[in-house]
Formats: C-alpha cells, structure tokens, sequence
C-alpha cells in the first residue's frame, strides 16, 4: 500500500523533491559564473524561471538578445552535453561595424571558459537591422528573452511582427517562448518607444497572441511589489545599473531589481 501511494504521489507531481533539476541546480552553483552575475541570483531567480518554463538539458533552446551573457552562463552548461544553445545576437558578419564588435566582446567571453561554453553556437538576430537569421524553421524546443522586448519596440510596429514571427517559425510545434521584461502598471500609460525601459503585460501577450502564439502560463516569481515604475530616468534609476549614480542611490537599492513579468507562451 504504501508503495502504491508513493507511485501516485509520484505521477500527481507531491513528491516535488524527486522532480528537481539537479543539472539546472549544478549549471547555477557553477564556479564559470561571474561573481558579479551570481549577485543578482537572489533577485532574477533563475531556477525558478527557467524550470517555469520548461526547460529540460536535452533542448535545442535560443537565448535572443544574451547581451553580456548573464544567462548564457547557465544554459551553455546545462545544455553542453546533452542539447543545444544557440545565442542569437550579434554575429562576427553583420553589416554594422557596432553590431561586429558586439559580437567579438561576446565572442571572448566564450572563448574564456570553453569548457563552460565552447559549443554554443551564434545566430544573427539584429531587430534595428531586420535580421533574424538564428535557426532553421521547425527546429528549436525553446526560445528565450530576458528583458529585452522593452529595447525592440523602437523599431517599429513592423519590424515587431517580423520580430515575433521569426520566433514562431523557428519553434517546433509545441515549443515554448518564454519572456521576461520590466511590467509597467496597467493605470499607467506606455509610449510608443517604452522609453522608461516598462511595458505592459497585456501588450507583450498581444504581440505573441498576434503571431499566433497562445498564452500558457503566467509567473509571478520575478515580480516586486516596491517598484512602482515611477522612477526619474526610468528602470535604468534601480540596480544593477543605477543610472542616476549617487542620486537616491539607497533608495533604489531597497527597491532592488525592477517587478518583471514572467509569461510563457506556446507554439499550437
């Protein structure tokens, strides 16, 4: 009896320990990670999100946009072994000499910890360019971006569309597209640019819902209640980037990390 009742606990997901991510946990834990990036941990959860979203080590996953790399970190060696990652962003070939540089900077970091990261693989993704050149279609389990949607709306209703659907043709049916972005409230209003750095929630969804995608799952565990998005110079004003300098600094710092959206959406 007691091995039955543990089987169903099993198959109804009680027994939480069991489905735990040990792959996911050692990729966080790793000693490649930036000290500077481990700091923000507490606030970005990434455990809990990415194991929100789904991911599993055996993916073909796109990171959109990695920037610095922050969670490239984690999924280039939890992925290594068993999936792929490709970062999409830029690339050594783009015709712009700034997008070329950025690419060399992300290139280095790579190179620095082949172990960690030697089998990543790059795509062209450029919005303010039209580029989106990262995977064939069909191909990847997952995409991701982590707060970036907020950088892309400058270009263009246009090039948004083209944008979103460029990650619907590269999902496999079924596959999952997973956002995080600062939220701004819905009293408040967004310009055409988002350019306090917050968007609104119900806007992202209609972007995706748009390309065809369908909404699987909200998550409130990057949300934060002490941000009111009212900040002068925008998200930039919080931590990590404390765009005001010395101004209000503390103040700021007891906000910490801005309240962020977490939605999942899904390929039919």
């Amino acid at each position: 009896m007691k091995r039955l009742l543990l089987a169903a606990a099993i198959v109804c997901g009680v027994a939480g320990p069991a489905l735990a991510d040990d792959a996911l946990k050692a990729a966080i834990a790793s000693g490649t990670r930036t000290p500077a990036n481990v700091e923000r941990d507490a606030q970005r959860h990434p455990y809990e999100t990415l194991t929100f979203f789904g991911i599993k080590p055996t993916m073909t996953v796109v990171e959109l946009s990695p920037g610095g790399g922050w969670y490239t970190e984690i999924l280039a060696p939890y992925l290594r072994d068993k999936g792929k990652l490709i970062a999409a962003g830029a690339t050594p070939g783009s015709a712009s000499e700034n997008v070329r540089k950025g690419a060399a900077r992300f290139q280095e970091k790579l190179d620095a910890v082949p172990a960690a990261y030697g089998k990543v693989q790059l795509g062209a993704f450029e919005p303010g360019n039209g580029v989106y050149n990262y995977a064939p279609k069909g191909t990847a389990d997952m995409v991701l971006t982590f707060r970036n949607v907020h950088n892309w709306i400058g270009t263009g209703d246009a090039n948004m569309k083209a944008l979103f659907a460029s990650v619907y043709d590269a999902l496999k049916p079924g596959g999952v597209f997973g956002v995080v972005d600062h939220r701004l409230p819905a009293s408040v209003k967004q310009d055409e640019k988002a350019s306090s750095g917050y968007v609104h929630e119900a806007y992202v969804i209609k972007l995706a819902e748009n390309a065809g995608f369908k909404l699987a799952g909200k998550s409130e565990v990057n949300a934060n209640p002490r941000d009111k998005a009212d900040h002068e110079g925008g998200v930039w004003a919080l931590p990590p980037t404390y765009g005001n300098k010395d101004k209000d600094r503390a103040k700021y710092a007891a906000i910490g990390e801005s309240d962020r959206m977490t939605l999942k959406f899904v390929k039919p």
